[in-house]
């Protein structure tokens, strides 16, 4: 089965992890993510020197814009990339297709230069440039929107890269010549050269490998979300006691009395607009820790590892061998119902709910179950897409053959604060923009006061006889000690 680049390419997957690659899906993303941190604090100076030229792309940028106006045509060239499906890489659970780098980014790029990066290569806090500071001001840049930016800057490296593994280890047959764009920026002349490579082939495209010492998972190591939690601890380490004390009576005059945690969190963010000083100082600090960006990083790859390519792919693996699972019911709405009946099966009688613990505590991530009902659709003729939005925003999954028969399949956790609105309206809502005839809402709960509360919404919509919804007991405490996964 092709659920893998090793399976895919029938290679050794010691080998490869000996070469320093992950191991991608070939049949859906997984949410791992390039952080450019990581090429920053490296050793290896092959990193050092990808890390500089992400570093004189932004520089080149900020020193190219007339007055900090881009036009509509440098947006469209300098800023806006597609993202490197290749890579297999991201937010996308069903394909490889996702958003790239459109004109929010490049709005939210452009916009900063000449604020925010304008002391890029001279820096008097900081040991060196992060382009990782637009997600610390900027609302809508996550950590996805900084490693596509990030892998399209670093596109050559990571072909080249893949090409030297594909000599040594693939045989010609398994690999094909591909012109592939926008992989090298002259700084003399502006312009993205193109330029070919022989790379392994899958399904008629290419495949790109990683580097798995660049891969973090859930947050960069230079992220808003750590640059709020450690904000009480950024000014005291400030040494200018003047600039501290302002930052503090700003800090205090901008948060309401007993303030709520989320207008605390606003009152940061002002802070931190008025005084960007403590952006610098926040970066100080992590790269002063940055061996443990690498230590963290490598931690998390690991245990995706072990939990999307061997746990998920022993279960996908197991299911190939049961030749009634892919006997597949005429409908759309049957086929994507008894896909999830299976999956509860697993998680509640068979130990399947193991795959979303770790040190006994839930992780408790709509991807995990997400990633985990792709893959069982793996060879199957129905189209599974993900991402749909026909209108009124996106949906986890269309599941559909032809053009009449759809079903929609959305998972939510039953913790999520939205549920009961999300049940009554979105579904609805989603059916009618995309005009399918059946959606199916899947509930996984992990303790016994949410099952109670899921049940209790699920009642008081009328819903607890509906067959499209289906709950998901991924509790630990009430199953049996000798289950196996």
């Amino acid at each position: 089965m092709n659920l893998y680049f090793t399976d895919a390419f029938n290679v050794p997957e010691k080998t490869l992890a000996a070469y320093g690659a992950f191991n991608v899906s070939l049949v859906v993303d997984l949410p791992l993510f390039v952080d450019p941190f990581l090429l920053f604090h490296s050793k290896k100076p092959t990193y050092q020197k990808l890390h500089n030229h992400i570093i004189d792309y932004l520089v080149y940028l900020r020193d190219h814009a007339s007055g900090g106006n881009v036009t509509k045509d440098q947006l469209r060239h300098l800023y806006c990339f597609s993202e490197v499906t290749q890579t297999w890489l991201g937010f996308s659970q069903t394909s490889n297709r996702g958003r790239g780098l459109g004109g929010k980014f490049a709005e939210a790029l452009a916009s900063n230069l000449h604020n925010l990066f304008k002391d890029f290569g001279d820096e008097k806090v900081t040991q060196g440039s992060h382009m990782e500071k637009l997600c610390l001001i900027r609302e809508g840049v996550g950590k996805d929107m900084i490693s596509d930016f990030t892998t399209n800057l670093i596109k050559k490296f990571l072909c080249e890269y893949t090409e030297m593994f594909a000599k040594k280890y693939l045989r010609d047959d398994q690999c094909d010549s591909f012109a592939i764009s926008r992989v090298d920026f002259h700084l003399a002349t502006g312009v993205w050269a193109p330029a070919t490579f022989r790379l392994p082939k899958f399904n008629g495209d290419y495949v790109i490998l990683t580097p798995r010492d660049i891969l973090t998972k859930d947050d960069n190591w230079i992220s808003k979300e750590d640059l709020y939690h450690d904000y009480n601890s950024i000014p005291a380490a400030m040494g200018n006691a003047e600039l501290r004390g302002r930052i503090d009576n700003y800090f205090r005059s901008v948060l309401p009395r007993r303030a709520s945690e989320k207008e605390e969190t606003e009152a940061k963010r002002k802070t931190i607009l008025r005084f960007p000083e403590i952006i610098d100082y926040y970066i100080l600090y992590k790269e002063q820790h940055g061996d443990s960006a690498e230590s963290v990083s490598a931690a998390r790859v690991k245990a995706s590892e072990g939990l999307y390519i061997r746990q998920f792919g022993d279960l996908v693996r197991d299911l190939h061998l049961k030749s009634d699972f892919y006997k597949e019911p005429p409908t759309s709405r049957q086929a994507a119902l008894e896909k999830a009946m299976f999956l509860k099966d697993v998680i509640e009688n068979k130990g399947g709910h193991k795959i979303f613990y770790h040190d006994g505590c839930p992780l408790k991530r709509e991807t995990d179950l997400q990633i985990l009902y792709r893959l069982v659709w793996h060879k199957s003729s129905f189209e599974i897409s993900r991402e749909v939005n026909d209108g009124r925003g996106p949906v986890d999954y269309k599941v559909s053959r032809g053009g009449s028969d759809k079903t929609l399949v959305e998972m939510k956790l039953a913790s999520n604060s939205k549920l009961e609105r999300n049940l009554q309206k979105q579904v609805e809502i989603y059916k009618k923009a995309s005009d399918a005839h059946h959606a199916i809402k899947i509930i996984i709960f992990f303790t016994r006061s949410e099952e109670v509360r899921t049940q209790s919404i699920i009642k008081r919509l009328k819903l607890d006889q509906s067959e499209d919804i289906v709950l998901i007991d991924a509790r630990a405490d009430n199953k049996p000690s000798g289950s196996k996964a």
